[in-house]
């Protein structure tokens, strides 16, 4: 019998989050339109190693640390926001590169620690895969195959999107506005997340 009771609830709850805007998929766009699809393909290295570590994080520490730590969520929240916010800084800083014909590229370590950051693996790990992940090896290789079979294709997408609009393929919509709106986007997210640390 398979550990996970429901993989195609699981797998439908993935993609739904996964496919989400927010600072990773922001990041992954951005860098398909600064670097094209093929160099920044292998940000979704980055980006799966980033979400397996946090979401094994938080996926122990919301069964075993939460009990005795009640304080723990709200300091990783609050630690995302600021570094959500420094993102989005730096997002708006390329579009002034850009506008002088520079372009600074987006690298493995922004992509890890975004991902290693981002709210998402809060969900993932405290909702989203089942808890026997958490206390069977064999559940976690199982809960972890399925993620990993869609943040690769998910990320790429995103990517994608970058590189079409990149490539002057998405009609209008100039590269600097994008940047600018991901910027807007992941300082509207790190608020987000800033008040749920307070809550």
């Amino acid at each position: 019998m398979t550990p996970l009771h429901s993989p195609g609830l699981f797998l439908a709850g993935v993609l739904l989050v996964l496919i989400m805007p927010g600072p990773t998929n922001t990041l992954l766009a951005t860098a398909g339109l600064t670097s094209g699809l093929r160099r920044a393909a292998r940000l979704t290295l980055a980006e799966s190693c980033g979400y397996v570590i946090a979401i094994t994080f938080w996926g122990m520490s919301l069964t075993t640390l939460a009990h005795g730590l009640p304080w723990l969520p709200a300091v990783i929240r609050a630690a995302s926001a600021i570094y959500i916010a420094w993102l989005a800084v730096r997002l708006w800083n390329t579009t002034l590169e850009l506008a002088d014909g520079t372009q600074r590229v987006i690298g493995m370590r922004d992509l890890f620690f975004a991902t290693l950051l981002n709210p998402k693996a809060i969900l993932f790990g405290g909702t989203i895969f089942p808890k026997a992940a958490f206390t069977s090896g064999t559940a976690w290789l199982e809960a972890a195959g399925l993620f990993l079979a869609l943040v690769f294709p998910v990320g790429l997408l995103w990517i994608g999107l970058g590189a079409q609009i990149g490539a002057g393929r998405a009609g209008g919509l100039m590269p600097k506005y994008l940047l600018r709106s991901a910027s807007l986007i992941l300082g509207a997210f790190s608020v987000t997340v800033a008040l749920s640390a307070l809550r």
